[in-house]
């Protein structure tokens, strides 16, 4: 039997792209009549997506083709009009590519595009093959919710960020409580990122439909308010996540199975694991208030510290030599904690948050980092840096109330930097507070650490969702 043709197109990047394949593994599990083939795009000089695209089990029923490299005009800014330009470049690769797969005896119908929530001027491309083109969101329904009701408010009411600004707070549908200003991400708040916006959130109403990377169990008041509210009825969704990775980037390396072995001699619950995801890196007076509020909080630490790309570059962190992390640390601080806690560099999360050693994750509350801290049962104390997470830091402390803060507000903008210094007195108080034994915050990550794991199992939400989609 010939299979259905379905094509994903992840945006640049890992964070996305692990979600954006775990999604089509699923999919391609629950239906046998699917044939996947994922395209991937990826930034000039990079090769940080080969090690996930070439661990994939090579099958009948997903492909995996790396579009060819496109040249960028050399004044094109990192950030996202260089993200933009990249994808617009592609378009002609796309359509080529597609038509390839769909002719032939051999290749069954083309059934629709799956696309990355940054992708959507490729729902261009869907149309010209008179297909639908589905977002695969890879934030919450939440932040899905806030998108598309600000985009709504700048076109509709004429109103824009230099309006935001003033305001302390806003009434979002996706939200039962109210939402501070300074939890909505940079996008809408500064001027010069407005046009951005627009385009991406104009992009996310082309789409027949939003695959969310959520459940209902999670998000139910945001689930609710897209079949309630006026400016968000009829926009259909399907929140069949938590779909996570949770296989080791770099499986049995030296450090990762040192470190593993470490929690292995620690107390349950003891451990706090500090990281801040792919793209999250400080400067040296930052680095030295974490190292102080670590110290004096006197608690058992694994600490992932990397070492900030160069000002002005959108390269990721890399990891600090050892002769350099000696001078970025407060003099003697390796020697002072060498029995309570371990600085290393990438850190293989999910396998530390799977820990029963692990107690409490200090985040900077990126969506896939907060489903695994869910999914595992392990308290965040949150730390915002860019894009959602100001918004997600909100919602896990404030609206769902499963996670305790260290900062709601804090950000960092490119170019430029954090928007202030986070002291170390603040940063102990959310250490102790998440490793709390017996503390509300836990019991209800627990509560929800179960419903995680039965959601996607038949008769759960996001099972019930999968089979809708």
């Amino acid at each position: 039997m010939k299979k259905a043709e379905v094509v994903f197109i992840p945006s640049p990047g890992v964070g996305h792209l692990v979600s954006t394949l775990e999604f089509a593994k699923l999919l391609i599990k629950r239906d046998n009549r699917l044939r996947i083939t994922v395209l991937v795009i990826k930034f000039p000089n990079t090769t940080e997506t080969d090690v996930y695209t070439k661990s994939l089990p090579i099958s009948d029923s997903l492909n995996v083709i790396n579009l060819p490299d496109c040249s960028l005009p050399p004044t094109t800014k990192p950030g996202p009009a260089m993200a933009f330009a990249l994808l617009e470049a592609q378009k002609p690769n796309v359509k080529q590519i597609v038509s390839n797969l769909t002719t032939g005896e051999n290749h069954g119908h083309l059934a629709a595009f799956v696309l990355d929530m940054f992708c959507t001027n490729m729902i261009d491309v869907a149309k010209e093959f008179s297909v639908p083109a589905f977002v695969f969101f890879t934030s919450g329904v939440g932040f899905l919710g806030l998108s598309l009701y600000i985009h709504n408010l700048f076109e509709r009411d004429n109103v824009d960020s230099t309006h935001l600004l003033p305001l302390t707070e806003l009434a979002i549908p996706s939200f039962a409580n109210l939402v501070p200003t300074k939890s909505l991400p940079s996008a809408v708040l500064r001027k010069e990122y407005e046009s951005y916006f627009m385009t991406y959130a104009k992009g996310l109403k082309n789409a027949d439909g939003f695959i969310v990377n959520s459940f209902e169990e999670l998000e139910s008041h945001a689930v609710h308010s897209f079949s309630s509210h006026p400016d968000l009825v009829g926009l259909p969704i399907y929140p069949v996540g938590p779909i996570l990775n949770l296989e080791p980037k770099t499986k049995g390396t030296v450090e990762s199975t040192n470190i593993i072995n470490w929690l292995d001699d620690q107390p349950p619950s003891s451990v706090v694991f500090i990281c801040f995801g792919s793209k999250g890196s400080f400067d040296e007076d930052q680095v030295k208030e974490i190292a102080l509020a670590v110290e004096n909080s006197g608690v058992r630490f694994v600490w992932s510290l990397r070492k900030p790309p160069p000002k002005g570059t959108m390269t990721p962190p890399t990891d600090h030599p050892l002769s350099e992390l000696v001078s970025v640390l407060p003099e003697g601080f390796l020697d002072r904690t060498a029995d309570i806690g371990r600085v290393i560099g990438w850190a293989p999360q999910a396998q530390i948050l799977a820990h029963p050693a692990t107690g409490g994750f200090v985040s900077h509350c990126g969506w896939n980092s907060t489903l695994e801290s869910i999914y595992f049962g392990v308290p965040v104390a949150t730390w915002p840096l860019s894009a959602d997470q100001q918004t997600n830091a909100f919602e896990l402390v404030t609206e769902l109330k499963i996670a305790v803060e260290i900062a709601l507000d804090y950000r960092v903008e490119f170019p430029g930097g954090p928007n202030y210094l986070l002291t170390a007195n603040k940063i102990e108080r959310g250490i102790r507070n998440v490793l709390e034994k017996d503390g509300e915050v836990r019991k209800k990550v627990k509560e929800m650490s179960g419903k995680s794991r039965k959601t996607l199992l038949e008769g759960g939400s996001s099972y019930n969702y999968l089979v809708l989609f």
